[in-house]
């Protein structure tokens, strides 16, 4: 039996506009993203009856995940390569499940599910405990309770988290020995697909703001620049820019790129409730304006610089297991401090760690996270800084690969 809630029902053709946007919206990230091929994935969304962007072989199974899960929408797709070789070769080694060790992972997926089998049956018992299921050979299955967005979420998460996952066991395998030859030919042939990301080539929106439209503009051209650039991935990651008394900063859960009505105005001595949806890391940003004195900050994912903010070479640490809680050791990469902590404002929260971190440097790595990068003024700076160093980890990670026992690399600001 359905169990999902249909959406109230719609004149049919207002019902097709909608639906077809979103239809287009979303395969359109997927290919921009480069998640996936123009014209691969399938995608389906729950109204009064499941429609679907085009005519695909697996509806039928597919169907029958809506009949037995609460779910609205559900993404199916092949990832496109590297994320293909990657995940697949992941799945092989990993048996029912692929376990990252990233931030991500840890915070929202645990482990990611593998099905040998293409069947309703187990697909639909391992989405009933996770938000995805991988299918060996076939791709990415992921879902949405509410909105497609969801689905779009996890299945980027997805191929994020696994992409970490493969370049830091393959590091650690060549520290600890000559990694196998199933490994070496997928870390050869995935290699060719990797890039560190461009330089900037023009100027974002420089200071002085004077008006809050202002803000919100520079806030939204930095924003879609994280995402165009490949700095974050899904809606992971934020920015903030502190103007008069308040922070200006994006919501839990925005889209970088989509940052139009999802800015929220925190003001400093608290008299607003708008923070109860700003981003989980709103603690962070306000220790760090508080810290430094600068206005702007912006937090992303790029992905050499999570590899590398994993990649210790202390051994018999006693924090083994717990080191994106709490390591006891100064660590960098490329000379820039690497720190742990969780999201929120406990005692292990960034709040308390990344702060006292970047005053007077270009940024900070936070293990299995990402890149913290403030500017005194706008987004220039931070921006800047932010290239700089996943450049660096891009081209140092290569090195370590090279050259296991190398020193490790200074990046010079």
């Amino acid at each position: 039996m359905r169990t999902a809630c249909p959406l109230p029902k719609l004149p049919t053709s207002l019902e097709y506009r909608i639906m077809e946007n979103l239809f287009f919206k979303y395969e359109k990230k997927l290919v921009e993203s480069g998640l996936a091929i123009s014209g691969d994935p399938l995608l389906g969304i729950l109204d009064a009856e499941i429609e679907w962007n085009r005519r695909d072989g697996s509806q039928k199974i597919f169907e029958k995940v809506f009949e037995n899960l609460n779910i609205n929408s559900l993404i199916f797709s092949k990832p496109k390569e590297p994320y293909y070789s990657i995940i697949n070769y992941l799945a092989k080694i990993s048996g029912k499940a692929i376990r990252p060790s990233d931030c991500e992972t840890r915070t929202f997926f645990h482990d990611l599910p593998v099905s040998l089998e293409f069947s309703a049956d187990s697909i639909i018992s391992m989405l009933k405990k996770r938000k995805c299921v991988i299918i060996q050979g076939h791709g990415i299955i992921s879902y949405g309770t509410v909105s497609i967005e969801q689905a779009f979420i996890t299945f980027s998460s997805v191929c994020f988290s696994c992409f970490v996952k493969f370049f830091s066991d393959y590091l650690s395998a060549l520290k600890s020995g000559r990694p196998n030859n199933d490994f070496i030919n997928i870390f050869e042939k995935v290699s060719n697909f990797t890039a560190p990301p461009p330089h900037l080539n023009n100027s974002l929106l420089k200071s002085p703001f004077y008006t809050d439209k202002e803000v919100f503009s520079a806030i939204c051209e930095a924003g879609s620049l994280l995402v165009g650039l490949k700095l974050v991935d899904s809606f992971f990651g934020n920015i903030s820019f502190r103007h008069d008394d308040t922070l200006f900063i994006s919501q839990t859960g925005s889209s970088l790129d989509e940052l139009d009505g999802c800015i929220d105005l925190c003001p400093f001595d608290g008299s607003s409730c708008a923070c109860i949806t700003a981003s989980s890391e709103l603690p962070a940003h306000l220790e760090i304006i508080k810290r430094t004195g600068h206005k702007a900050i912006l937090h992303g994912h790029p992905k050499f610089s999570v590899i590398l903010s994993m990649d210790c070479g202390i051994r018999d640490c006693s924090s083994k297991g717990v080191c994106n809680i709490k390591c006891p050791f100064e660590r960098d990469v490329c000379g820039i401090p690497v720190v742990s902590g969780e999201v929120g404002s406990g005692s292990g929260g960034l709040c308390n760690t990344v702060p006292a971190a970047i005053i007077d440097k270009p940024g900070v790595i936070v293990y299995g996270h990402g890149i913290f990068t403030t500017g005194a003024d706008d987004f220039n700076l931070p921006f800047t800084n932010l290239l700089e160093i996943e450049n660096a980890c891009y081209r140092e990670y290569f090195k370590r690969v090279s050259n296991p026992s190398a020193a490790p690399s200074q990046l010079g600001f």
